[in-house]
């Protein structure tokens, strides 16, 4: 391990909100012609995240960012508004991004995460409840990426990036302008970035004038605290009397951690300075721990399988003087994304998926009774109790991107509507309910959208989507690149089925995939084709079938065994050659499971039915043209993988294109390459179906 780069001032840093170096990103002027979605419009929209209420359930915080296509970059401000949503009132103007909201000070004051002017490092702001007095707390040389406040507000827990290793100083002597690295294990690098450095977690002290004397928690430990790629303040839980903390830890390293699933609880006591794992033996992931209002439980996210990062999310509650352990959903074949606590810990809310949308749940502690607060055509996210019979929460649906509402028994109130007056100008496609029937004699959820002023004497193009993950819900969901209502404004129909696979359908249907990819899921795509091109409005002539990750394998795979049904595919970082994937990937775990092991396992039989089904041997079938995005900062699946597939097609004498993004990564988040993928991508469909 490297030495800790995290020297802390006494004093807060000073910081001039007012006088920003960059431009202060505001809410753009789109023009919106004949009520078509366009990218730019698309673009334009405001994205609301982390609403948050206040300690007495009067108020609630929240960011609102919006991007600039212009400036190519977004930013997030935080805004204030009363429970029932009056009140709306913007809190921060400045070109930096806020994040990680928390209330402090009885909910007078509010600390957050910002970059500070002067080091360009994110570090702790805090301000006034109205906005004002606004001051930096902290001088964390390599910058703060998340946190959290103990109750008593003494101490802040925060994760910052240190060195991932030592390099070897007399190898390197001299050659300080070299780019070499050394590698000697595996893990060397994850999702868009090389492993230089990780994160580790620091406890501090916290006053009014700053945080001081920060302890790894962690210290000569090699291992992620947050996890990366995607882990956060979740990964930190204050018990209520601020005597100890629990943190999350995958404590593995190189080949190891590359091919487990196996994170863990661990509980910190800030008196001994002694760490205990609360979950121990458990060899999947266990994730997201929160203590409940009274400290003597703690509830989290575990999955059972070692090396299945899509396995069934138990809710488990741990009584913290016994240790003893209990599956509240144990008879319950679904499962939470997220959950909160209720005020008075009789309950835990939470939203998953089911049957195509994500309700809001709440779980009785004692008698893990379920009820199905709130559901409707839309997913609910972000689920955080007010009241001890209401919540807030995040709406969305394909129709309309994140608003906050509140969710109770009595039924659901919008709070916020910044986009009304940009959808209001549009016109939106409608989003129908199709049940269709499987080769296996079962029934699958497919939802089909519309295109705008739909006329069912006519015709249309259509297209098949094709979903990532493998196990990531089709449901309301509202994408800012794979949107449905762009897809429906240009004129075509959208069909979206919930193959085999995908969570919301109990743990038999969503795990069926696993070690059958070109299997029952394949025909569960092509059944939903055929359902939708008997109607009369169908151009079965003129139908693609498009989708990214595990949704561009399925594009590949379906240009050698569609048999003529599509007319164009497009496939953005998608696997092709499934014996490279193995050996390229970097979470090593997801395909020695998913796939059911190594290529050369020759007595394998998953595994051998795995790579015989590989898409890039059955290139000789291709005969549809083809569209292959790729971003070169995708070390998930390598750009390769696409490269590797357009090469085929032009050698196979077919119609293809490929667009290459060498700042991007398994997404495309930047918003003028996201402008450019829709423009291309609505070229390549117009061009062959059209």
């Amino acid at each position: 391990m490297g030495s800790i780069l995290l020297p802390l001032a006494l004093g807060g840093c000073q910081s001039n909100s007012t006088q920003p170096a960059d431009k202060i990103i505001e809410k753009p002027d789109v023009q919106i012609v004949d009520g078509k979605m366009t990218a730019e419009v698309l673009e334009a929209f405001g994205r609301i995240s982390s609403p948050t209420p206040s300690p007495d359930g009067t108020k609630i915080i929240f960011t609102l960012a919006y991007e600039s296509i212009e400036e190519n970059r977004s930013n997030a401000e935080i805004y204030s508004m009363d429970a029932d949503g009056s009140n709306l009132t913007r809190l921060t103007t400045t070109a930096p991004s806020e994040s990680n909201l928390r209330w402090i000070a009885n909910g007078s004051k509010i600390a957050y995460l910002r970059k500070d002017d002067k080091t360009g490092k994110t570090q702790l702001h805090v301000m006034n409840a109205d906005g004002s007095g606004v001051k930096c707390l902290s001088e964390v040389e390599n910058g703060i990426e998340c946190f959290e406040i103990s109750p008593d507000e003494t101490k802040i827990i925060f994760g910052s990036p240190i060195k991932a290793y030592n390099k070897d100083e007399e190898l390197f002597k001299g050659l300080d302008k070299t780019s070499g690295r050394v590698v000697d294990d595996l893990m060397y690098k994850h999702w868009d970035e090389w492993v230089d450095n990780i994160p580790h977690p620091f406890l501090a002290d916290l006053t009014d004038n700053g945080i001081a004397n920060a302890v790894d928690i962690m210290e000569g430990e090699p291992f992620e605290c947050p996890m990366r790629p995607f882990g956060g303040a979740d990964a930190f839980a204050w018990s209520p009397d601020s005597k100890s903390l629990v943190y999350v830890s995958r404590k593995l390293k190189g080949q190891d951690y590359a091919f487990s699933t196996n994170s863990d609880l661990y509980l910190y006591n800030l008196e001994t300075k002694s760490t205990e794992n609360l979950t121990e033996g458990n060899m999947g992931y266990d994730t997201n721990p929160q203590f409940s209002p009274d400290g003597k439980s703690l509830a989290w996210l575990s999955m059972e399988t070692a090396k299945y990062e899509s396995d069934k999310k138990r809710l488990m509650v741990l009584d913290v003087a016994t240790k003893a352990k209990r599956d509240l959903t144990a008879n319950w074949d679904y499962w939470p994304e997220n959950f909160n606590w209720s005020k008075n810990g009789s309950k835990i809310w939470f939203n998953g998926y089911y049957q195509g949308v994500a309700p809001t749940f709440a779980i009785d502690v004692q008698t893990c009774a379920i009820d199905t607060v709130a559901m409707d055509v839309c997913d609910f996210a972000d689920v955080v109790p007010v009241a001890d019979n209401a919540a807030i929460a995040l709406r969305h649906s394909m129709r309309y991107p994140n608003e906050i509402c509140l969710v109770s028994n009595e039924g659901v109130k919008q709070l916020t509507e910044v986009n009304k007056d940009l959808l209001a100008q549009l016109k939106l496609g409608e989003v129908k309910k199709v049940m269709v029937p499987t080769t296996d004699g079962k029934e699958m959820t497919t939802w089909v959208v519309l295109p705008p002023d739909f006329d069912p004497a006519k015709k249309y193009p259509a297209i098949l989507y094709c979903q990532g993950g493998p196990q990531s819900a089709v449901s309301q969901f509202w994408s800012y690149r794979w949107n449905m209502m762009i897809m429906a404004s240009h004129g075509y129909i959208v069909i979206l089925p919930n193959r085999r696979g995908l969570p919301g359908f109990g743990t038999e249907w969503n795990r069926q995939i696993s070690g059958d990819y070109g299997g029952q899921n394949m025909k569960d795509y092509l059944a939903a084709v055929d359902y939708m091109a008997k109607e009369e409005y169908v151009d079965e002539k003129k139908i693609a079938a498009v989708g990214a990750s595990y949704g561009g394998f399925s594009v590949y795979w379906l240009a050698g065994h569609h048999e003529g049904r599509f007319a164009a595919l497009i496939a953005h970082a998608g696997i092709f050659n499934l014996e490279a994937q193995y050996l390229e990937t970097e979470e090593m775990f997801f395909a020695d499971f998913d796939l059911g092991g190594p290529f050369w396992e020759k007595d394998n039989a998953i595994a051998q039915r795995t790579y015989a089904n590989s898409p890039h041997k059955f290139v000789n079938n291709w005969t549809a043209p083809i569209l292959i995005t790729v971003g070169e900062l995708d070390y998930r699946i390598l750009a390769s993988q696409g490269m590797m597939a357009f090469n085929a097609a032009k050698m196979h004498g077919l119609e293809a294109e490929m667009l290459v993004f060498p700042n991007e990564n398994h997404w495309v988040l930047q918003p003028q390459n996201a402008v450019l993928w829709q423009r291309v991508f609505f070229r390549f469909l117009d061009k062959y179906l059209k």
